[in-house]
């Protein structure tokens, strides 16, 4: 017998997804924190995208083959989505809604190595936050939205994607945090940089992966193919991290590595007792953080202390050393976004910022201050 997929056809304009997309947060109001609306809808939409892309998949198979088993097989689909853990198996639960859907995370990510972690870690079996009907009626509310690539593009899929990260980043009061940084700041700095197609492109601290697209965005915009640029990044936070890779899946992007850890401690990206080399080092990073491992610097093995070690309780220039350590020789370049004060503050900062600037020959930075530029922010050319 064969398998039957049962898909919603409606198609919807970009406008109207964005609104369906919006409108399942409001779902969850009250129970869930605006602040982790993120941890809950991006698992939910990312799962339900690649299901209905595998129908597709699955859909042109049988017009080919006629077979279930071969439309099922491997080669067929992106990404694997097992027996018994599909959209449709847990759309039909009743019970224990949130264990199913979180059986059907772990599922895929087992099914995907490379999606290991993508889902992240909220708590979908708490039925104090989420009880069944919760769940379900965010489900159900979802199911009405079609999420395939014949429905929503993949730029389509990543622009309501992105609007959703703008949204949600309003809502918690975290415009200039680590969430999410406007697109016209981060737009400034991928032109000013001017990544070609073949490079590779480096963000530290790199949030929900926003900086990296933009970079695909301007290569496109170049003329030139995106797919031969090769985008890497780091980020402390599991679900940011998590929401990173989700977003670049959802842009049609799947060579890339995103890393969870601490830079700053301990850097993922690294070619024996050297940190790895790029030629566009781009990032938005904490601000002025105070526990950012002064005390392991002093040591530091990748020469990250070479002029001068940040303050103790203020971690601003550790960032501009880090990602001017990861700078290639030849064709490096960097932008960064830091608090104004890294301009004019004194004592270790001050001999910092003089040797950098000494280094490069006395056009190390360039400050661009206005209201687009998250109010007093500087950013920061090398």
């Amino acid at each position: 017998m064969k398998q039957k997929v049962k898909l919603v056809s409606k198609k919807l304009t970009l406008k109207e997804l964005e609104h369906q997309l919006w409108m399942a947060a409001h779902i969850i109001t009250g129970p869930i924190d605006a602040s982790d609306y993120k941890t809950y809808i991006f698992p939910i939409l990312f799962f339900k995208r690649i299901n209905d892309v595998y129908n597709e998949e699955f859909e042109t198979a049988m017009e080919l083959y006629g077979d279930e088993d071969l439309a099922n097989a491997a080669e067929q689909h992106r990404i694997q989505i097992p027996k018994g853990c599909r959209w449709s198996d847990v759309l039909s639960t009743t019970k224990d809604v949130g264990k199913a859907l979180q059986g059907a995370f772990r599922c895929v990510e087992k099914a995907n190595p490379h999606l290991y972690g993508i889902f992240g870690d909220a708590p979908w079996t708490n039925k104090d936050r989420l009880p069944d009907s919760l769940i379900t009626e965010l489900l159900n509310h979802f199911h009405q939205i079609p999420m395939g690539v014949k429905d929503v593009r993949d730029d389509d899929m990543g622009r309501a994607y992105e609007f959703l990260i703008k949204k949600f980043a309003d809502k918690a009061n975290k415009k200039a945090g680590e969430f999410y940084t406007p697109r016209t700041v981060v737009r400034l700095m991928v032109n000013v940089l001017d990544p070609k197609a073949g490079e590779v492109v480096y963000d530290p601290a790199c949030g929900t992966g926003g900086m990296l697209l933009e970079t695909i965005h301007h290569v496109q915009e170049r003329g030139e193919d995106p797919r031969l640029l090769k985008l890497k990044g780091q980020e402390k936070n599991l679900t940011t991290e998590a929401i990173a890779r989700m977003n670049l899946f959802l842009h049609g992007m799947e060579d890339f590595q995103i890393i969870r850890g601490d830079t700053l401690r301990d850097p993922k990206f690294t070619d024996g007792d050297k940190l790895e080399a790029f030629d566009c080092v781009i990032a938005n990073p904490p601000f002025s953080l105070e526990d950012w491992g002064h005390d392991s610097w002093s040591a530091d093995q990748y020469n990250r202390h070479a002029y001068g070690i940040a303050p103790k309780k203020n971690g601003d220039f550790a960032w501009v050393m880090h990602m001017y350590a990861s700078m290639r020789d030849d064709t490096g370049r960097m932008a960064v976004v830091v608090p104004h004060g890294v301009l004019f503050r004194g004592s270790s900062e001050a001999k910092i910022r003089e040797s950098v600037i000494i280094k490069t020959g006395g056009s190390a930075i360039c400050g661009i201050c206005s209201r687009s530029c998250l109010g007093m922010n500087i950013i920061m050319h090398f």
